[in-house]
């Protein structure tokens, strides 16, 4: 029999946490591959995408966010499935920390972006609405709201809609929420609200998604019911969706052998594990450092136009 901890036990008991007592612990200096930043509740770590719980409310209206890109940076943060306690980390690719390029007019991430904890697109689940399968991640949170979050940050949202990317082949749900304690979030309750009260949004989302990976060299992404953003009903359901496939995994039924599944706070979980396991006890003291230059060419403009991309700056010009 699994004895539990006190801290475990009153995590189980209350269900939901509160999220001002959620801090995090920087290692390493920002826009580095080095970067970590792990979660703790009061102290003890934890993990973002296991621990920190879908709901924020008991009515299950309002949603714990973890913020990985605050609005208008470029360095691609996300929590990393692969590590254990799933810290924040920066993608890398060819072995370089991952910074997402600037398209005329946008300049880095027009939102603040991250994802929902306790949710997982299962890669082994063909969506019924994009024929494609889920990109194998917590789900994706775009927060439209009017404050610059912070790397870490845990903000309670309220869903409003959902863009169904397709990127690269696979299923890639954005959901838009918003702040609740944001100026704007007595009036914008559902999609349509959005264009309503922040014209053009909506469509920036869509040209950015359709656009952002092309200065790799990749192809355009496409938006699934024709690039039209669905409202709050169909992406509440499609959130709680992806909660189960979560729970199916973190209680074993789901096989996926790479993602690491310590917790220390999902009852039943085969992988629920004593804070005093040297797992948790080994990460490293808070040791925030100034965050490394960002390569020049990232501030650099590429420009769209029809089917050509180019960036004047590196005398770049090819067809997309």
């Amino acid at each position: 029999m699994k004895l539990l901890s006190t801290f475990t036990i009153a995590l189980l008991i209350n269900g939901i946490i509160a999220a001002d007592k959620f801090t995090t612990r920087s290692v390493g200096a920002p826009n580095t591959v080095d970067y970590r930043v792990y979660f703790e509740n009061n102290g003890q770590v934890i993990s973002p995408f296991h621990d920190i719980p879908l709901f924020a409310n008991e009515e299950k209206t309002i949603y714990n966010m973890v913020v990985e890109i605050p609005r208008w940076t470029n360095a691609k943060n996300e929590i990393n499935k692969e590590t254990s306690l799933n810290p924040i980390m920066m993608d890398v690719k060819n072995g370089r920390p991952r910074f997402v390029t600037n398209i005329f007019p946008h300049r880095g991430y027009i939102w603040n972006y991250g994802a929902f904890p306790q949710t997982w697109e299962d890669p082994n689940h063909i969506s019924k609405c994009t024929q494609k399968k889920g990109d194998n991640d917590p789900i994706d949170v775009i927060e439209i709201g009017s404050n610059v979050a912070t790397v870490g940050e845990v903000k309670q949202v309220k869903i409003v809609g959902i863009v169904g990317l397709i990127d690269q082949a696979e299923t890639d749900w954005k959901v838009v929420v918003i702040d609740v304690e944001d100026t704007y979030a007595d009036r914008i309750n559902d999609i349509d609200d959005v264009g309503k009260y922040m014209p053009c949004y909506l469509e920036a989302t869509n040209s950015f998604f359709t656009n952002y990976k092309l200065p790799a060299g990749d192809k355009k992404n496409s938006i699934a019911f024709k690039g039209k953003p669905q409202g709050k009903d169909f992406a509440t359901k499609i959130v709680l969706e992806t909660h189960e496939y979560w729970k199916a995994l973190v209680n074993g039924t789901t096989k996926a052998d790479k993602i690491q599944k310590i917790n220390l706070t999902v009852k039943d979980s085969p992988f629920l594990t004593d804070p005093n396991n040297y797992t948790i006890t080994s990460v490293p003291v808070d040791n925030p450092l100034p965050p490394a230059p960002i390569p020049k060419e990232i501030d650099h403009w590429y420009f769209l136009s029809g089917d050509k991309i180019t960036n004047p700056v590196r005398k770049e010009a090819r067809d997309v």
